[in-house]
């Protein structure tokens, strides 16, 4: 019990958890303001404007830092992670939602050409990383909600 006591009181890893909630909410919106169209998968999708995985990273880092001590061991290893998520989602998994869009669009022109079905039904998810801008977005946010919770508590 002790251990559902320290979770549910941990200010970091809730400042991280409604980073993460805003930006997703904020990428909902956005894609209803693009698209026209409401997507419920955009709630806890991956990709999209801001990031919610910079935004959740750089807001833990910044709480930690903020509560524990920028000295701190913790902040060092938040702010680390933090700086592999960001690069990763800019670099690793944007360049594999291209090769993804580039497959979807050569399985469908192989399909068409040839009239055979690839066995491979459903089309990869091309919504996997983000452009720097998203990123930064993102960890601005992150580092806004983190700051703002920092001065109410």
């Amino acid at each position: 019990m002790e251990f559902l006591k320290q979770i549910i009181n941990n200010r970091i890893l809730w400042i991280g958890v409604l980073s993460w909630f805003i930006a997703q909410i904020f990428k909902t919106i956005n894609n209803v303001i693009i698209t026209g169209k409401f997507s419920l998968e955009r709630m806890y999708g991956d990709g999209g404007m801001p990031s919610g995985h910079s935004a959740t990273v750089s807001s833990v880092a910044l709480a930690t830092g903020l509560y524990e001590g920028f000295s701190s061991p913790v902040f060092a290893v938040a702010f680390i992670l933090a700086i592999i998520v960001m690069h990763d989602a800019m670099n690793v998994r944007l360049q594999a939602g291209k090769q993804a869009a580039l497959l979807n669009v050569l399985a469908e022109t192989f399909e068409k050409v040839t009239g055979t079905d690839l066995p491979n039904e459903e089309k990869l998810k091309e919504l996997l990383g983000h452009t720097p801008l998203q990123v930064i977005a993102g960890c601005l946010l992150g580092l806004i909600v983190a700051f703002i919770c920092y001065k109410v508590t």
